[in-house]
């Protein structure tokens, strides 16, 4: 379930993503960042989508004198919920750090774009 939520949340985001790129590095290397970032993006939700430890309740019982957990229809529609918001939150926080980092290089690029050329810094 995390690696289909991922899938959809990185097709959905990547055409944004490359322009954003494309237009930050204007150079052939936008693309290797373009694939590192959809990495990226995948390891993350899937990471934060699967969390083993709460699975393992379903496996093992963490005491002697515990019950082990039984997997029926209700917890497997609250397992699947919680994969899902929780690949969501990943990705999301992840992309949000990136636009933000972008958002900055993107003003400074247009700093110096919309400066004169042929002038330094400190001319006027």
């Amino acid at each position: 379930m995390a690696t289909a939520v991922s899938f959809g949340v990185v097709r959905l985001f990547d055409k944004p993503i490359a322009a954003i790129l494309l237009r930050l590095i204007q150079d052939e290397i936008s693309e290797a960042w373009r694939r590192y970032i959809k990495f990226a993006a995948f390891v993350v939700g899937i990471s934060g989508g699967v969390r083993i430890h709460q699975l393992e309740r379903y496996i093992s019982v963490p005491h002697k004198d515990a019950q082990l957990l039984v997997l029926n229809a209700e917890r497997w529609t609250l397992e699947l919920y919680r994969t899902v918001i929780e690949t969501l939150q990943s990705i999301a926080w992840m992309y949000l750090i990136f636009f933000i980092f972008a958002l900055i290089a993107y003003v400074i690029v247009r700093g110096f774009e919309m400066r004169p050329s042929g002038t330094t810094p400190g001319e006027r």
